[in-house]
């Protein structure tokens, strides 16, 4: 090993040059949130790799959209440690909110707005000067489809319109992880493959995703990590191979994972569709 010659004129060794470690995207350490008698997240822990698209995945109930508000500083939770990008959620909650953007579920918006209207006061909430709110607005507006409804009400405003234009909101300000929630529940087939054009461009550049989702062939199409949540834990966690496993797909494989590879899906129900 090479010495280097302090200037008290000590000779100490010279570390080698060794690539340091990405900083993972989000850490979680001991997360806990109970409600009442009911525990939604029990004692998780959890460690998401930067510049992947990552899914969240389980069952409905298994506490995914629980674990996302605490992750995103929206829910405090009860015991545990969260980080994003190194920074603590609830330590330093201004610098790490700069940092995300988060389209949550049961999506909430200022209905009176124009989708316009509703990116500019969004960028300027985000302090943006207003010129690059402007130019932003309209290259979102322009490839999720929505410059014809640009001056359109977000009232009137589908399903699948309110999943665009909050997802335009989330990416204004441009952050380096982006959370979601169910994005393609109730959306077309056309306005989800925009959404997922979108976000495949946004990973390709180095940028962050975490969705949830339980809809496993979604997850299997887009996702190069996940980790699969049942009953307020998580059962496993890795890449698509790693948590796929031997399972012909990860379908099989979540099922596996959350217990219900054996369950009886009706056979009890002999009467129902017999003979009357």
């Amino acid at each position: 090993m090479p010495d280097r010659t302090d200037s008290d004129g000590a000779d100490r060794a010279v570390e080698p040059d060794v690539p340091r470690a990405r900083t993972p995207a989000v850490r979680v350490e001991g997360l806990w949130k109970r409600f009442g008698e009911h525990t939604a997240v029990a004692g998780i822990d959890l460690v998401l790799p930067a510049g992947k698209f990552i899914g969240l995945v389980g069952p409905n109930g298994a506490g995914k959209t629980t674990t996302l508000s605490m992750v995103t500083g929206l829910l405090r939770p009860d015991l545990g440690r969260i980080e994003i990008g190194g920074r603590d959620v609830w330590r330093d909650p201004v610098e790490v909110k700069s940092r995300i953007g988060v389209l949550p579920e049961g999506l909430r918006l200022f209905e009176r707005l124009s989708g316009r209207e509703l990116l500019a006061y969004t960028g300027r909430l985000r302090g943006l000067p207003g010129a690059e709110v402007d130019s932003r607005a309209t290259q979102l507006l322009d490839v999720l489809d929505l410059a014809g409804a640009q001056h359109k009400l977000v009232i009137d405003y589908s399903t699948g319109m309110r999943k665009k234009i909050g997802l335009a909101a989330a990416l204004l300000h441009n952050p380096e992880v982006l959370f979601l929630d169910e994005p393609f529940e109730g959306v077309d087939p056309v306005s989800a493959q925009t959404i997922r054009g979108v976000l495949e461009r946004y990973t390709g550049s180095g940028a962050t995703v975490v969705f949830s989702s339980h809809v496993m062939e979604l997850v299997e199409s887009l996702c190069d990590w996940v980790a699969v949540m049942a009953a307020g834990t998580i059962r496993a966690q890795g890449t698509l191979a790693e948590v796929r496993g031997d399972a012909s797909s990860l379908q099989n494989a979540f099922l596996e994972l959350v217990g219900a590879g054996d369950r009886d899906d009706g056979a009890a129900l002999d009467w129902l569709g017999g003979a009357r």
